[in-house]
């Protein structure tokens, strides 16, 4: 078991779901799990130490543990099968561990209520893990063309010179005397008759949003 810490609660805009990122200690190794709106609300709600009126449900569920004099002592995420997370709860009651099956969003609410460590089997971490760096250099050698011989692309900042022709060519069509001779519009070009500054035009209007 490897010992992990919340690093962020994330918000999906385009669904309900919430995601949980968990960070392994001492490394940056991290571990992306979905969870519902509210467990990520609760989660949440437990980070930042707000004081409910009444208990929540997780904090119903860490104040039974306290009545039947059971001590949370640790939360695990056991497993992943088939895209799903296993997780456990290991309690202490009566000097005997005692193990309780539950979903890894409702274990990690309970484990920053009761304040005890959040561990997940290595095998899951290797699953499911991320490293930043090792995918970035991933990516990277996936966008890198395979065939040998091709041409490498220019450097970042060099123009090559069929662009620069282009512009070339259309420079050398304008007619800068004339723009000269004419000059730039003069500043009552866009007054109305009556000496007031005209409205903006219909390119100047911003668009209407679109009805979807």
């Amino acid at each position: 078991m490897i010992e992990v810490a919340i690093d962020s609660v994330r918000v999906n805009l385009m669904s309900p779901q919430r995601l949980v990122i968990l960070r392994e200690v001492g490394a940056e190794r991290y571990l992306p799990i979905w969870v519902g709106q509210y467990e990520a609300e609760a989660i949440t709600v437990a980070l930042q130490e707000v004081e409910m009126i009444r208990p929540l449900t997780h904090d119903l569920l860490k104040n039974v543990f306290t009545t039947f004099n059971a001590k949370v002592r640790r939360i695990e995420i056991v497993s992943l099968k088939e895209d799903i997370f296993y997780g456990n709860i290991v309690a202490e009651v009566d000097g005997r561990e005692t193990n309780v099956d539950a979903r890894p969003s409702d274990a990690i609410a309970l484990a920053v209520r009761a304040h005890v460590p959040i561990l997940v089997d290595e095998s899951v971490l290797q699953n499911a893990g991320i490293t930043p760096e090792v995918d970035l250099d991933r990516s990277a050698a996936a966008s890198t063309p395979r065939t040998t011989g091709a041409p490498a692309a220019p450097p970042i900042g060099e123009v090559s010179k069929e662009r620069l022709s282009v512009f070339e060519d259309f420079l050398g069509k304008l007619d800068l005397d004339k723009l000269d001779k004419d000059g730039p519009p003069g500043p009552d070009t866009n007054r109305d008759s009556d000496g007031g500054a005209a409205g903006p035009s219909e390119g100047d209007k911003p668009d209407k949003p679109k009805k979807k």
